[in-house]
């Protein structure tokens, strides 16, 4: 049960941190050293997908269990 939410928080935070650096990526927001450049511009979206991928993934393990 623990698990489930170890991977919806985390799925949380990643799709957060993938957004930021995506948007940091395409210059969209400014102020750091990674605004503007395409490594992050690609990092972002890779890892905004695996939270999302973490998220779903939670979300199946709780209908699951609760249908038991």
């Amino acid at each position: 049960m623990k698990a489930k939410w170890l991977f919806l928080i985390l799925g949380i935070v990643l799709v957060l941190i993938g957004l930021l650096w995506t948007l940091q990526g395409l210059n969209v927001l400014g102020g750091s050293v990674m605004s503007g450049s395409p490594l992050w511009g690609t990092i972002g979206p890779l890892v905004l997908i695996v939270g999302v991928v973490l998220i779903l993934v939670a979300l199946l393990r709780r209908r699951r269990g609760s249908g038991t």
